[in-house]
């Protein structure tokens, strides 16, 4: 489950908040526009999560990673919006 000081911490200058409870969590990207939705599975540990993206509204998502805190969550999220720019230069 989430905690809220967990919860303060997604930075909402760099992400749309979409959707956000103690156990999951959807945001946008503002540099890709890409979705990412993390869903708090609790196992095996309190924080344990799933990461799941798409590129557009209308996609499914697909899971993309799994993260042990909601902060290498985000780290993930933004590692992956760096390839993107960087790396890919697509928006």
């Amino acid at each position: 489950m989430f905690d809220e000081s967990s919860l303060k911490k997604i930075d909402s200058g760099y992400f749309n908040i979409i959707l956000m409870d103690d156990r999951d969590i959807t945001i946008q990207s503002r540099n890709t526009g890409h979705y990412w939705y993390l869903h708090c599975t609790e196992y095996p540990t309190e924080q344990s999560l799933i990461i799941f993206h798409k590129h557009f509204f209308k996609c499914p998502y697909h899971q993309h990673d799994r993260a042990n805190t909601l902060n290498q969550a985000v780290r993930s999220i933004k590692g992956h919006d760096k390839y993107q720019l960087e790396v890919r230069k697509c928006i």
